[in-house]
């Protein structure tokens, strides 16, 4: 069997760290399904998901890291065809990733003791985003 949900939600932007684990776990316990995957995909170029421990130091280094990657303050492409001042956030975006798969079994996902499942959005402005949840099992 095959749900799909959605998960709106309103960022912050500027590499904007939010916690879905919860949102995720409410889904996958309302869908009656005992075993499988949960695939997890953020619509939009300027943000991702991945998986962290999420508690405000690593939060902080997060940020920080991507400063350094792909940092705001030097000229982009993008900027200047588009002229949104968002080129840092597309790749940032792109070397995070839009999706992750979870495995789950006896409804709960398979997860470290101090493993959450984020949205990080890197755009230049607060956003609302859609996530799209797939739940596949039995």
């Amino acid at each position: 069997m095959v749900i799909t949900e959605t998960i709106i939600l309103k960022t912050k932007g500027d590499t904007d760290v939010i916690d879905i684990t919860p949102q995720l776990e409410k889904h996958l316990v309302e869908s009656n399904l005992e075993n499988g995957v949960v695939t997890v995909f953020v619509t939009g170029s300027t943000a991702g998901i991945t998986t962290i421990e999420y508690e405000p130091g690593l939060v902080a280094d997060i940020k920080e890291a991507f400063e350094r990657i792909a940092p705001k303050s030097i000229p982009y492409a993008h900027n200047e065809r588009w002229g949104d001042g968002n080129g840092y956030s597309h790749i940032r975006a792109s070397l995070l990733g839009a999706s992750i798969v979870i495995p789950f079994e006896n409804k709960k996902m398979v997860l470290g003791t101090w493993q959450q499942i984020v949205l990080v959005d890197f755009d230049n402005r607060a956003r609302s985003r859609q996530i799209v949840v797939q739940i596949m099992g039995e």
